[in-house]
């Protein structure tokens, strides 16, 4: 399994990015799958779920309102939009994916880290004030 999360870069405040991660060696359309991002000096943070099938979503606190989850099985891709971008969303950003969801539903949604069994490499996103 591989998972490849591109699209970071600098922005500045109140500006809007999309990062997306292509999986590779799994039937995508089966697995719930996450972001996550890791401040410097941080622990990583849970951001957003989403279900296998698209239709159940998930988010931190922290971006409700501001980002959105999104996937598209026929490219094997999922997308995390993100308006409204602050300085403290500077972070590492990684996907992951939850092998569990396969035998649960393709409406679950996992929010524990400890949970996602693959990650991809990250994509550095900065926000400037």
């Amino acid at each position: 399994v591989q998972l490849q999360a591109s699209g970071g870069g600098l922005v500045q405040a109140g500006d809007s990015l999309s990062v997306s991660c292509v999986g590779s060696g799994l039937t995508f359309s089966r697995y719930g799958m996450g972001w996550f991002r890791q401040a410097p000096g941080k622990e990583r943070e849970f951001v957003a779920a989403i279900s296998a099938n698209g239709r159940t979503t998930s988010y931190a606190d922290s971006v409700k309102g501001r980002f959105t989850i999104v996937r598209d099985n026929g490219k094997n891709t999922m997308y995390l939009q993100m308006n409204s971008l602050k300085p403290e969303d500077t972070a590492v950003y990684y996907c992951a994916v939850d092998e569990r969801t396969a035998r649960l539903s393709l409406m679950a949604v996992t929010t524990e880290l400890n949970e996602y069994d693959y990650w991809g490499q990250g994509t550095l996103v900065t926000v400037s004030s």
